[in-house]
């Protein structure tokens, strides 16, 4: 049988962390129009060996592929309120996103 790869990366994108495996498929803040994106991790996990960054791993990319380029996110409400004064302001926010998928997590540490 052969062994299934169990290559794993965090990726950082957007101000977030994300723990990526190959195949994977997410939800990112707005990336540039671009076919695909490549990005530097800061953790990879291979099987039982952890390379860990200061701040990246060197030699290691993690490439993904963009699926769909804006995808919106549920509209969040704010508000606005004081009592006994007649303020009420309501606005409200739906985040664009971008859907990637990762297709190859490669390099020496990796």
């Amino acid at each position: 049988m052969a062994e299934k790869s169990t290559k794993k990366a965090v990726i950082a994108t957007g101000g977030n962390q994300y723990l990526v495996s190959e195949g994977q498929s997410l939800e990112v803040e707005l990336l540039k129009d671009q076919k695909s994106v490549t990005f530097e991790p800061l953790l990879v996990i291979d099987g039982e060996k952890i390379s860990v960054g200061k701040p990246t791993v060197e030699g290691v990319k993690v490439t993904a592929d963009i699926v769909e380029q804006v995808v919106k996110a549920d509209k969040v409400i704010a508000i606005r309120y004081e009592a006994k004064k007649r303020v009420n302001k309501r606005h409200g926010h739906r985040q664009r996103h971008t859907l990637i998928k990762i297709a190859k997590i490669t390099g020496v540490g990796a």
